[in-house]
């Protein structure tokens, strides 16, 4: 088979668990997925935000409205969170990198 029929399509077969770095909580149940390369706007019921949002162990809130996925971060910066092999980068206080790094720990 075609190796470029094999590659997982993103946008169709979407895991936001495994496949983005971080995620963004707009106005009327609209999210904003960010990947490696891409941007995603989903709208999601109030129980599939909530069941993003209580996840933990995945993702932790560095802001009223935003939500990083640890297992993706790479580099904690002096006031910033970089991704595996991104140019991306969000502003993260120091206090919400140590409350990471404590979760990352356990």
């Amino acid at each position: 088979m075609n190796a470029a029929l094999q590659e997982k399509n993103v946008y169709e077969d979407f895991e936001p668990r495994q496949d983005i770095l971080f995620f963004k909580v707009g106005t009327h149940g609209l999210i904003s997925f960010h990947g490696r390369n891409y941007n995603i706007k989903k709208r999601m019921s109030a129980d599939e935000r909530n069941r993003l949002i209580d996840d933990s162990a995945t993702f932790f809130r560095v802001s009223s409205d935003c939500y990083v996925n640890v297992r993706n971060i790479s580099v904690m910066g002096e006031q910033h969170l970089l991704f595996d092999d991104t140019s991306k980068r969000l502003p993260c206080s120091q206090r919400k990198q140590q409350m990471i790094r404590q979760l990352l720990d356990r």
